[in-house]
């Protein structure tokens, strides 16, 4: 997850890093040293300490992490001694973590993926912590955050959109204005190529295959509706649906408008393309904000929700990732661990978060957000108004399923779009090894 640093950007999070099959792999094969730095302590409890697992490893939310930690123990007397690894190694490597001696408490995702470690007994139960915290969230923040038991597990610290991202100047240079339409979307895209712009930038290579999930969810979506995305992530629907296959048709009339060569780019490549002008427009989260340091680039910086393909669907979903905490299965300091969560999910450690790192909005409907740049209160905006919210396809699906099969299968299709149909068979034809019934 490294990557040279750049003016005006600097290296950013591999926000999203796939688990590289954490449930198809197996913990054998995720074993090791991986997270030799995380829950390698002795078993004796420290009665004034709890331990952190994070996967903040780069600069920003290593230092907006910190700040929290320190303003928890200056509230509670307690220290929060963190163990940081980096995003990517930490996904891998979290079955074999939990299964061995982890950290207290540790960084994740809600959704499916927490549901999977609850259903799994690798994680505590949290339902005391919301009776602290749970006035101050609301029902769907709630609804992420419980199993499949209806118990808590989750504590949720921030959440940030997925969108159409772009440069105010080049659109207002240009003459270009957002699209609401599908129609709309491809003749800007078009104008934009006509232009000499590489229209929708692109980078999808090594570790970053995660990334083409962003245009597949949205696509899905818009074209086919929450109900039906939902029913395919959770394996409910063959992936040799027609609804499937138009997915694959509508991202298709997109390919002569991709950025060439995006399956040997970082995102983070693709998105310094974006800030330096070479390519109009970026599907991606809020958390390319990362990189920026020039606050007059994050000025310029605006998006547009994905475009309308089906009225009867509209742009009523929003992929919002949400990222948060949970508890071991067995904290060695289960009483600070406890504290320590109720703290992480009041609004004061929000927005202590929120002030170090701008690239995500509160989830805590208390946090104070008087501190937001424009990128924010239009990401706030946005989920807010969402009729349904996502989280995305790899964590809306079995990781296994998408890391070894969908991606694998989507990306080398990118590379020469056809018409789709043998990659969705071959899709299809793994389904039933990670889904019953």
């Amino acid at each position: 997850m490294t990557q040279q640093s750049r003016t005006p950007a600097t290296a950013g999070p591999r926000r999203r890093g796939v688990l590289g099959g954490l449930m198809g792999v197996g913990a054998a094969a995720l074993a090791g040293p991986a997270l030799a730095a995380c829950g390698g302590g002795p078993p004796a409890a420290d009665p004034k300490s709890v331990t952190f697992g994070s996967n903040g490893a780069d600069a920003t939310p290593k230092k907006a992490y910190a700040a929290v930690t320190r303003a928890f123990t200056e509230k509670t007397g307690l220290k929060a001694k963190t163990n940081t690894v980096d995003h990517d190694t930490f996904q891998k490597s979290i079955s074999s973590y939990l299964q061995g001696t982890p950290d207290d408490t540790f960084t994740w995702f809600a959704g499916y993926r927490m549901r999977y470690f609850a259903e799994k007994k690798l994680a505590g139960p949290v339902d005391d912590v919301w009776e602290t915290i749970g006035s101050g969230f609301s029902e769907a923040a709630k609804q992420l955050s419980r199993g499949t038991d209806g118990t808590y597990y989750f504590v949720p610290l921030y959440n940030y959109p997925w969108a159409v991202f772009y440069r105010k100047s080049v659109f207002e240079e240009r003459g270009y204005t957002a699209p609401a339409t599908w129609a709309q979307f491809v003749a800007l895209a078009k104008k934009m190529k006509k232009d000499g712009l590489s229209p929708i930038a692109a980078g999808y290579g090594g570790g970053d295959s995660w990334s083409v999930l962003g245009a597949f969810d949205y696509l899905n979506l818009r074209a086919n509706g929450y109900d039906f995305h939902m029913d395919l992530m959770r394996g409910g629907v063959a992936w040799s649906d027609r609804r499937v296959s138009t997915v694959l048709d509508l991202w298709r009339e997109l390919a002569p408008y991709h950025q060439p060569g995006g399956g040997g780019r970082s995102w983070q490549d693709a998105a310094q393309s974006l800030f330096d002008k070479k390519s109009g427009m970026a599907v991606i989260g809020l958390f390319l904000g990362q990189q920026v340091t020039d606050e007059a680039l994050r000025e310029d910086i605006d998006f547009f929700p994905f475009p309308e393909i089906d009225p009867a669907h509209g742009r009523d979903s929003v992929e919002a990732p949400t990222d948060g905490f949970m508890l071991s299965r067995r904290p060695k300091n289960p009483e600070g661990a406890r504290k320590f969560l109720e703290f992480l999910g009041s609004a004061e450690a929000e927005s202590i978060y929120l002030s170090v790192d701008p690239s995500n909005v509160a989830v805590h409907s208390k946090a104070d957000t008087s501190t937001y740049n424009a990128l924010q209160k239009k990401s706030a905006e946005l989920i807010g108004a969402a009729r349904h919210i996502t989280q995305f396809g790899d964590r809306d699906s079995d990781p296994g399923f998408v890391s070894t099969v969908v991606l694998p299968g989507l990306t080398q299709w990118l590379g020469h779009p056809d018409d789709g149909a043998a990659t969705l068979k071959k899709i299809e034809s793994q389904r039933g090894r990670f889904f019953s019934g």
